[in-house]
């Protein structure tokens, strides 16, 4: 609880130089996470999370009053919305769309009552063009976590057939993301023919554990293998964003080595990824920042 001098909660509290109202409010009733206590856990994380989140484009997840409470998407400004989210327009679209630049805009988020951050696999110095492609993986009914597991090492072993690193994250529910770096310059089109074309490619070889169909009927027993997130407007959870569900879950970046068999991803929450951060030795993710990698010629439309 954040108090004053006489003991008494306080009605307002400064992090990372953002004035946070009401920094006693309850965000996560089951936990007792305030909006204070959220805004450090960004303050601990923003080293490794900004590097991923910073200067994109950002679809908000906003639950002003709590996670058990309403929630909405926003993507654009309006009123309330502080200084230290930007605007930048691009191309195609009417309205600009909302950035960040530094760990004030992190905290700057809490303060509006942000408790899922969806970045853009664009930059906004180059909002057309993506460096990044992301498989996501959904189970259905049946397939337990370490299936999502197998399927993301296929995954990785078979963009690594064709020169490509990838990494991996979980994604604050029972899914995983893979996720490949790219040189911008080839465009979502291409970008997400790609995907399409190496996630039809791997359901077709496997269709008893994967499909690329996004009914939810049809995924009893298999893993929905989404390639739909490779598109303008189109986000995925960012690293080390919380989720506004049941347990405070955050998206947590991984090593492939620690991506094994009886993971819970459960396990990273508010309460426990600040101290796991702080105790490894290498940041997982750190090298996707230093890869120049190209799609090959050989799946390129």
């Amino acid at each position: 609880m954040s108090v004053g001098p006489d003991g008494a909660p306080r009605s307002e509290a400064t992090v990372a130089g953002v004035r946070l109202s009401h920094p006693d409010r309850i965000l996560y009733a089951e936990q007792g996470i305030t909006k204070a206590i959220l805004a450090d856990y960004y303050v601990a994380v923003a080293e490794v999370m900004l590097p991923h989140v910073a200067r994109r484009p950002l679809t908000l997840v906003r639950c002003p009053t709590g996670q058990e409470s309403k929630c909405f998407y926003q993507r654009h400004a309006g009123s309330g919305v502080p200084g230290q989210l930007k605007q930048v327009k691009i191309p195609g679209f009417d309205e600009p769309y909302l950035y960040i630049e530094d760990v004030s805009g992190l905290v700057a988020m809490v303060q509006m009552g942000v408790l899922e951050i969806h970045p853009w696999g664009v930059t906004v110095d180059r909002p057309v063009d993506p460096d990044r492609i992301i498989f996501d993986l959904d189970p259905g009914e049946g397939p337990g976590f370490d299936d999502v597991i197998a399927a993301a090492r296929e995954i990785r072993d078979g963009l690594a057939s064709l020169g490509l690193e990838s990494f991996v994250k979980t994604t604050g529910g029972k899914g995983l993301h893979v996720v490949v770096p790219i040189r911008p310059g080839i465009g979502w089109q291409q970008a997400k023919a790609f995907a399409k074309d190496f996630a039809e490619a791997l359901a077709a070889e496997a269709p008893d554990r994967f499909l690329t169909r996004i009914a939810k009927a049809e995924r009893v027993g298999r893993i929905f293998i989404d390639y739909l997130r490779n598109d303008a407007t189109s986000t995925a959870i960012a690293p080390y964003s919380t989720r506004a569900r049941p347990g405070a879950p955050v998206a947590m970046p991984l090593a492939w080595d620690a991506l094994r068999k009886g993971l819970d991803p459960r396990s990273f929450t508010v309460e426990t990824v600040p101290a796991r951060v702080a105790r490894r030795k290498d940041d997982p993710w750190a090298a996707m920042l230093e890869i120049d990698q190209r799609l090959p010629d050989q799946v390129r439309r």
